[in-house]
């Protein structure tokens, strides 16, 4: 399991090759995308427990930085690089879409990987995600009403019904049959992704024609969006004086976005080009993501075996 969830950034980018070839088997599947998403949801309602709350109450500065950065910082920066960029209406809705969203399970994985603080991780998460029903479908309307119609009302159903209802059955299945959850757990990360990678899968193939007259620029925008959310994420929780670990956990929370809940309302309210944004920053995040997971990763574990051997050079002095 940890070999697949580690190479999940290969995963993603040869499945979007075959989805891009082989585009029909794939985008016969758009149907799935909402169920798939659900699906990802209700993995994470069952990875969450009465500990995950407790943590938020006892210290939620680090939680309340994190998700101030994600909803403030993230759409800012979306609507910015598309204005720079001089992307279309679409596609800027697309960004917009995407930096509008909550912190995404990936993340998670990442965080684990990188051998961060997997608790604050899941705290942000969560947080973000309960947030964010309500924080997307209001700040999709504030930055895009002016150019194309947002149906906000319906968003935010849809998000009750994608987002907040599976987390929640989630968390209630995991409260009552406890035990049973409990030895399906190391699976959900890898069956996450697994839904994750379907998701990409079917939006490269829904997009395959237009992915070809995209351009240069919006995977720029896309790029730079991930760097810069990962960037500032980091400097401004360093800034406010949280620890390295910390501050390399918000700052994968705040640069991965729930991009498949991008994806799935682009589909739904908007237009396939809106969704590429989305399908874009899905496989990218998971590369950018996987290689500062490593870089940090690899570090921390050179720390810490130096602590270590320093710590055992001094009890064999003191002996």
């Amino acid at each position: 399991m940890a070999f697949f969830n580690q190479f999940f950034p290969l995963w993603a980018i040869l499945l979007s090759i075959a989805a891009f070839v082989f585009n029909e088997p794939f985008s016969s599947l758009e149907t799935a995308i909402v169920p798939l998403l659900a699906g990802i949801m209700f993995m994470m309602g069952l990875t969450l427990n009465k500990e995950d709350f407790s943590r938020i109450t006892k210290d939620p500065r680090a939680v309340i930085i994190g998700v101030l950065l994600q909803f403030i910082l993230m759409p800012i920066l979306a609507l910015t690089l598309s204005g720079m960029l001089q992307l279309s209406t679409q596609l800027t809705v697309g960004m917009v879409l995407v930096g509008s969203c909550a912190g995404g399970t990936a993340s998670n994985v990442i965080s684990y990987l990188a051998k961060g603080d997997v608790a604050l991780s899941i705290s942000m998460t969560m947080t973000s995600t309960l947030v964010g029903v309500f924080a997307t479908p209001f700040l999709c309307t504030f930055y895009l009403s002016e150019t194309v119609s947002v149906n906000s009302l319906g968003m935010l159903i849809s998000i009750l019904q994608m987002v907040f209802l599976p987390v929640f059955a989630g968390m209630l299945i995991k409260h009552l049959a406890h035990p049973q959850v409990s030895k399906i757990e190391i699976f959900l990360p890898s069956l996450s992704i697994v839904f994750i990678l379907l998701i990409i899968a079917i939006v490269v193939g829904l997009n395959s024609v237009r992915l070809l007259d995209i351009g240069v620029l919006t995977l720029a925008a896309v790029v730079l969006h991930n760097t810069l959310g990962l960037a500032g994420g980091f400097f401004v929780s360093r800034l406010c004086g949280f620890n390295i670990k910390q501050s390399q956990t918000i700052a994968i929370e705040v640069g991965m976005q729930n991009s498949g809940l991008g994806v799935a309302l682009a589909l739904q309210y908007f237009s396939a080009t809106a969704a590429l944004p989305g399908a874009l920053f899905s496989v990218w995040h998971n590369i950018s993501g996987s290689i500062l997971a490593t870089m940090w990763g690899k570090k921390r574990e050179s720390f810490e075996y130096l602590v270590k051997d320093e710590e055992h050079l001094k009890a064999n002095e003191e002996h």
